[in-house]
């Protein structure tokens, strides 16, 4: 016996995954959790038997239901799992996978278009951030197909416009949750930052590494590797996040001075894995530090001064913009930030997972 839950399989973004109803899953966590890790097949590198792609890129989910929060059209919990891993972690963000979530209430009628453009205000439950996203619609569906191009996805797709309306502090206490916009921390010059993601920025130069090394490199480099993760571990305490060897965040980037015309050179390990390209609320972080005076990215980054900013973080696959607004009473407070993404409806049907794992007692499928 198998159960057969309903699914939109979706692009959001440089990542990718099932898209669920809330009420199409268990309402309990521990279930939910169960549920989910046999829909993508963790534990197991390869995720052979399930939706996974063996990378923690593809290895995501969303669920969606419609708000109950004043002004907000829909609530987004982002669920992180890993190949080879029996965990399933809600509390970070991803702006990757947050690019999908208006098509997919469109797709399923939770929400309609309001005209040819049509904007909703999206609360990620994960981190209490919400945001106004815009999508088109022409003719009242959604369009997947445009002009609009992102590093790291083939082709060219329909704009999805991002509009992060309260971003500082996703998981920390704040936005510099060290209170330093600069730190020494297990003997490394440090930026702990959350702007939309808990982050720790550090030279590459600083752990004997141009910043310019291939994914390849940095994932076959064990050396570099065991220094970082001690590293996220020192700073995890610091920054008010407890041990976090078990958790997938502070998100760890190795930054360099730009090299393709971009604002700054990243390198970004999530949290062990480097990443090909870079995660969305990781770049708005990095942005955020580049604006910032006094953070470890101060005499590398390049940024043009003014009230609103875009920076350009330069990752192994392309280039991300950022366009950050700044408070102009305090320079060092990010008002705004918005950002361009596509997302596409990959498949629509049911996703099987084995009866047993829906059960609980008092509940047979």
């Amino acid at each position: 016996m198998q159960k057969a839950i309903p699914t939109l399989f979706m692009r959001g973004g440089t990542s990718r995954g099932p898209f669920f109803r809330e009420c199409d899953l268990p309402a309990d966590i521990p279930t939910r959790d169960r549920v989910l890790l046999a829909v993508m097949g963790s534990p197991d590198r390869r995720q052979i038997d399930g939706l996974g792609g063996a990378n923690p890129l593809t290895s995501k989910v969303g669920i969606v239901r419609p708000s109950t929060t004043p002004g907000c059209d829909l609530d987004f919990l982002f669920a992180q799992l890993q190949p080879e891993k029996d965990t399933v972690d809600t509390t970070p963000n991803c702006g990757n996978m947050l690019a999908a979530v208006v098509p997919f209430a469109l797709e399923t009628g939770m929400v309609r278009a309001q005209g040819e453009v049509s904007t909703f205000r999206v609360l990620t439950l994960n981190t209490d951030m919400q945001c106004d996203i815009t999508v088109q619609t022409p003719g009242g569906q959604v369009s997947y197909e445009g002009d609009a191009r992102i590093d790291g996805v083939p082709g060219t797709s329909a704009p999805i416009k991002i509009n992060f309306l309260d971003t500082a502090g996703s998981v920390c206490s704040g936005l510099l949750p060290t209170g330093n916009v600069r730190d020494i921390i297990d003997g490394i010059e440090v930026t702990c930052i959350d702007n939309g993601m808990p982050l720790v920025i550090f030279k590459a130069a600083d752990v004997g590494r141009t910043g310019y090394e291939s994914v390849a490199e940095l994932n076959a480099d064990t050396e570099l590797k065991a220094c970082i993760e001690r590293l996220r571990i020192a700073c995890g305490h610091a920054m008010g996040l407890g041990d976090v060897t078990p958790k997938n965040y502070p998100k760890m980037t190795l930054i360099a001075p730009p090299r393709d015309g971009g604002s700054l050179s990243t390198r970004s390990f999530i949290p062990h894995v480097c990443h090909d390209a870079i995660g969305v609320l990781a770049a708005v972080t990095v942005g955020t530090a580049c604006v910032l005076k006094g953070a470890v990215t101060d005499g590398i980054a390049v940024v043009a001064d003014g009230q609103a900013r875009t920076v350009s973080v330069e990752h192994p696959t392309g280039e991300f913009s950022v366009e950050l607004e700044l408070d102009p009473a305090n320079p060092q407070n990010v008002t705004r930030a918005a950002l361009l993404r596509t997302a596409r409806l990959i498949m629509r049907g049911e996703v099987m997972v084995p009866a047993s794992t829906w059960n609980t007692q008092g509940d047979k499928a």
